[in-house]
């Protein structure tokens, strides 16, 4: 199932090469806009999350936060609803049809189907999709004509992850593991494991990765109902990876880092943290200070910029130019990035900056490759 969700998601990535390069789509024509966008007065634009909830400190928070900056740019109400779990979706969403929504934005893959189910019965309305193709049949094209999929390489940035976890790793070992075998999980372990033999090449180093294997394409997961629930299961994951002797670990699910977290204080080594989604340091900082030094683990984070994604998607519809042509974040556009070392800038390599720099701007120019399935170079 896996590698034919994989190949359904490279077809839409070759469709939106041209406005891969331009960021998000421009303006549409109106073979490419999906249902009729409605006037600025009638406009109401909604969010389903998923079963995290919009308080994850991840991809449905920064899905709310996105859509509530457009909202307020536009002077325009923008009704929430929260899924607690998978039986949540399509109620959910039919209560925003219910309300009068006019663009309606699911975040994650698992509201896929539901989503496809109601666009297809509500031609008249937009939809958008965090972090999926909207595409369950798998032949390659969205499965409505009025569904804007919003992706997100991010293999580029867990690129610059992987290489800032060799550089700094003091036991010779990093370590990963997922929510769950999803690609837009497994499309972080992949490139982060990349950017660790990028930086072994360069360097004539041998930092090992534990938790992912590229050749098999096969790692460790939380699965089943512990995925992206930030409890045991993944605290146990994460024991695990410490065990194996890993100093950075990058937790690529959601609030899976929390209990990650937990297994550091008590294994009470120098362990260190790579966030996801968003900045995990700004995201976990004192709300009144700014401070995060009272957790002192985040050395950087792989950003997937869903916030500005929902946003650009928001103020677009609003204005009347809606366009159902798929955004995908990279480096290029700014999609996707590597967060600051905030407390850890003295304490990396002072030459690391530099050197990312250089590696950011050849994956731009397509000088190095990352594998993935959403790559347009």
């Amino acid at each position: 199932m896996i590698t034919f969700r994989k190949a359904a998601y490279t077809g839409l990535a070759i469709a939106a090469t041209g406005a891969v390069l331009a960021g998000c789509a421009s303006a549409p024509t109106d073979d490419s806009t999906g249902g009729s966008t409605p006037a600025a007065s009638d406009f109401l634009p909604c969010m389903i999350s998923d079963a995290g909830g919009f308080d994850d400190h991840s991809f449905n928070e920064l899905g709310k936060n996105g859509i509530d900056k457009a909202a307020k740019e536009l002077n325009v109400d923008d009704p929430s609803y929260e899924s607690k779990d998978d039986g949540d979706y399509e109620p959910n969403i039919q209560a925003a049809l219910d309300k009068g929504c006019t663009l309606i934005i699911t975040v994650g893959f698992n509201l896929s189907a539901a989503t496809v189910t109601a666009a297809l019965a509500n031609p008249d309305i937009d939809f958008a999709i965090v972090d999926d193709a909207a595409d369950n049949d798998f032949d390659g094209k969205t499965d409505a004509p009025n569904i804007k999929p919003l992706l997100f390489d991010t293999a580029q940035a867990a690129f610059l992850g992987g290489y800032v976890a060799a550089s700094y790793t003091k036991t010779g070992i990093v370590g990963t593991f997922g929510g769950d075998t999803y690609p837009t999980v497994e499309i972080f372990m992949d490139g982060y494991a990349q950017g660790v033999d990028y930086y072994n090449q360069q360097k004539g180093k041998d930092v090992k990765v534990v938790g992912w294997d590229q050749t098999t394409q096969t790692g460790t997961f939380v699965g089943g109902e512990g995925a992206f629930a930030g409890g045991p299961e993944a605290k146990a994951k994460a024991q695990g990876i410490i065990d194996q002797g890993a100093d950075v670990i990058l937790p690529v699910g959601g609030p899976d880092y929390q209990p990650t977290i937990a297994a550091i204080q008590e294994s009470g080594k120098d362990i260190v943290i790579e966030g996801v989604d968003s900045d995990t340091y700004v995201i976990e900082a004192d709300p009144k200070t700014g401070d995060a030094s009272r957790l002192p683990f985040f050395l950087t984070s792989v950003q997937k910029k869903i916030d500005e994604a929902v946003y650009d998607t928001v103020i677009a519809a609003g204005k009347g130019q809606f366009d159902v042509t798929p955004y995908i974040g990279t480096l290029a556009n700014d999609g996707v990035a590597l967060a600051p070392f905030h407390d850890f800038q003295s304490k990396v390599d002072p030459s690391l900056q530099g050197e990312l720099d250089s590696i950011k701007a050849d994956i731009i120019s397509g000088k190095i490759k990352v594998k993935s399935y959403l790559a347009s170079n």
